[in-house]
């Protein structure tokens, strides 16, 4: 993972661009065999550390026609895609050795804590291996993230 070098500089942003024309390419991948809310929380969380760690993802704030002001959403778009546990295991190992791309993962222990030190205490003590990734978030170049992503299907 190398945030550093995986965003927008401020003057390449160009907000008149469909998303399908932005240098890079944001999906996020959860497990399908979760139930609606734990896959909401298991992306959103992701979702997090992604606009936390890559620059220039969310556009301004905008108003509406009263002047209330809303916070920027993700110019470049994100999709959400559904994927099995294996699909999740290898998109997340082959984006992990890639270059210029950025990952997030959520592992099962993620949602089995209540408590981050809790957490923090139980990653400490498992491998790799044993990690059961709930959801990835993908921030890369558009074709070696569709590369790593393949036909998945939306998240229904």
């Amino acid at each position: 993972m190398n945030s550093d070098t995986i965003g927008y500089s401020p003057d390449e942003i160009d907000l008149s661009l469909s998303t399908r024309a932005a240098r890079l390419k944001w999906v996020i991948a959860v497990s399908a065999d979760l139930p609606s809310g734990r896959a909401t929380n298991a992306a959103v969380c992701v979702a997090a550390t992604t606009i936390g760690a890559v620059a220039g993802l969310l556009g301004p704030d905008v108003e509406d026609a009263e002047g209330r002001s809303h916070p920027g959403l993700p110019w470049t778009g994100c999709t959400v895609l559904a994927a099995t546990h294996e699909q999740l295991e290898t998109i997340a190992r082959k984006a992990s050795a890639a270059a210029d791309v950025f990952v997030a993962d959520m592992p099962a222990l993620g949602q089995a804590t209540r408590v981050y030190d809790e957490y923090v205490a139980a990653m400490a003590q498992t491998s790799a291996e044993q990690l059961e990734p709930l959801a990835v978030s993908i921030v890369g170049p558009r074709n070696r993230v569709d590369r790593l992503v393949g036909s998945l299907p939306l998240l229904p």
